[in-house]
């Protein structure tokens, strides 16, 4: 027997949440459905019922510093005293989740202040203000040499990356070492990082405020390491990092110029798919080697 939330059992048509699994493929169907809902890890021993928890509104400002008034005296006979008023939340509880622009804020004035690539992965691990952070196993920061002068930015670290702190380092990563390999490159020679430092529940597309609350961190990212060239792997990263709104069909192979006004001159930069579409559809890896090819000679020439 298997005993829902009340938010799934409503949805399913059973009022008590229990269903009575005999047939096993019935037990694999309501797994692979949780999955794909992105609830892959067990992380409590039971389920959370989230329509039933309600969130605590923070204190208004004109409040917040007020004094609290001295108790009124209370006359015996007179009735049973008012009620006192429950105490108030705190504006701004540690842990509590950030508006989009306010993460943002918070994030670029974090990322400002680092000076060296050290000094922004402590920054990154102190951030408080994307909500994965909550349910990621690790911070993903970067892997590679970052004096490099190649910087690969992909999308988001998967489930491989999430346990084992380090970007591209599962399937998709083994496909990357190879396509690197076949143009003399390696984890030595280049750079790696995501416009994400956390995983998305099960592998999700980042959504758009997740990447505005990271994307300071990985513009200041790009300026202290400083790369000869920038590879983007996948819609996403070129996108983001170039104000794009093509797909990444219509971005791969083509060369542009990533400039912020911090950055001394402006770097070349080369969209091409992601290794995790490459897996999916292996016809496309005739185009990639293209990409890198193109890649070998840019820098050849730099």
């Amino acid at each position: 027997m298997i005993v829902l939330p009340r938010s799934i059992a409503a949805a399913t048509g059973k009022p008590d949440g229990k269903i009575h699994v005999s047939d096993p493929s019935e037990l694999l169907a309501l797994l692979r459905w949780h999955v794909e809902a992105g609830a892959d890890e067990a992380i409590a021993e039971t389920p959370t019922d989230w329509t039933s928890v309600t969130l605590r509104q923070p204190v208004p400002a004109q409040a917040a510093g007020r004094a609290a008034a001295p108790p009124r005296a209370f006359a015996p006979g007179a009735g049973a005293p008012p009620a006192r008023p429950a105490p108030a939340a705190p504006a701004l509880a540690q842990g509590a989740p950030l508006g989009v622009r306010e993460a943002e804020e918070g994030a670029r004035g974090l990322a400002a202040a680092a000076d060296s690539v050290e000094a922004l992965r402590a920054a990154v691990e102190a951030f408080e203000g994307c909500a994965l952070k909550r349910t990621a196993t690790s911070t993903v920061f970067a892997d590679g040499n970052p004096a490099a002068r190649v910087m690969i930015v992909g999308e988001a670290p998967g489930e491989d990356e999430d346990r084992q702190g380090k970007p591209f380092v599962g399937v998709s990563g083994r496909l990357l070492d190879r396509m690197l390999g076949f143009v003399g490159l390696d984890r030595s020679s280049v750079y790696i990082t995501n416009i994400l430092f956390w995983r998305p529940p099960g592998n999700r597309k980042p959504n758009p405020g997740e990447i505005q609350a990271c994307l300071p961190f990985v513009e200041r990212h790009i300026e202290l390491v400083s790369p000869a060239a920038l590879l983007f792997l996948g819609g996403t990263s070129a996108g983001t990092l170039l104000g794009r709104t093509e797909g990444i069909t219509r971005l791969r192979g083509r060369w542009f110029e990533y400039a912020r006004p911090s950055l001394p001159k402006e770097i070349p930069s080369l969209p091409t798919y992601h290794p995790a579409f490459l897996l999916r559809q292996p016809a496309q890896k005739r185009e990639t080697w293209r990409d890198l090819v193109s890649l070998r000679k840019r820098l050849d020439c730099l």
